[in-house]
């Protein structure tokens, strides 16, 4: 899953963008509002984190822009001010939730999660292909109950196909989803990771299907 951070703390914005990577999500952080309208006119994200205090442009208009262009990313907004008035701004002008600083990592992920299931409209954090499942609240695959090890890439490719599951995801689709600003992954790269969750995945009963010229599909193996 990949988020854009944006915040002009630096350092709030360093720990937590190195934190949401340790817990395996792909950050680009950005510390003012024109740099953060610019990533958000070019670059596709699952999630948008977003101070309201910016410098060159506020949080605010931000957002505003944000939704004029008819983009739909969820965004979590972050701000020090705990008025009513504030939350219901923020609000009404297209935010999906708010959270007040000082606040703990914890309850931010699960206000990410959250906004990522309402969005992908899986109300179950445990989603299941055939015998394969993935728990979103604890990131974690397993197969009949048997943990799936993964690598950080594999697992951010599966993470796209479960959620999707049943659709097909293209190749540029998927290399997007773990690309950040400074780490661009080639689409022919995801080939290579494919390969790898195929083979990890045939104790299963899910199978990642190639539909030439349209990208993957994962399913399971049964169907038609």
């Amino acid at each position: 899953m990949r988020i854009l951070l944006v915040e002009d703390n630096l350092q709030l914005a360093e720990w937590l963008g190195r934190t949401l990577r340790q817990r395996r999500y792909t950050v680009d952080c950005v510390y003012d509002g024109e740099g953060a309208d610019a990533l958000l006119m070019t670059q596709p994200y699952d999630a948008v984190i977003l101070d309201l205090s910016l410098p060159r442009l506020g949080g605010r208009d931000v957002l505003h822009r944000l939704r004029e262009r008819h983009n739909g990313v969820p965004v979590l907004i972050l701000t020090a001010t705990a008025t009513l008035e504030s939350r219901v701004g923020a609000l009404n002008s297209g935010a999906d939730d708010y959270l007040i600083k000082p606040f703990e990592i914890d309850e931010l992920e699960a206000r990410v999660r959250a906004m990522l299931r309402r969005v992908s409209q899986h109300k179950d954090p445990v989603l299941h292909c055939g015998d394969l499942s993935y728990d979103s609240n604890s990131r974690a695959f397993s197969v009949r109950g048997w943990p799936l090890s993964l690598t950080p890439r594999e697992h951010a490719v599966l993470e796209v196909l479960m959620t999707r599951c049943g659709k097909t995801v293209g190749k540029q689709a998927l290399a997007d989803s773990i690309s950040s600003v400074n780490n661009d992954i080639a689409p022919q790269a995801i080939e290579v990771y494919i390969h790898r969750l195929r083979k990890k995945l045939d104790p299963s009963d899910a199978a990642i299907i190639n539909l030439r010229g349209l990208g993957y599909l994962l399913k399971r193996r049964d169907e038609g």
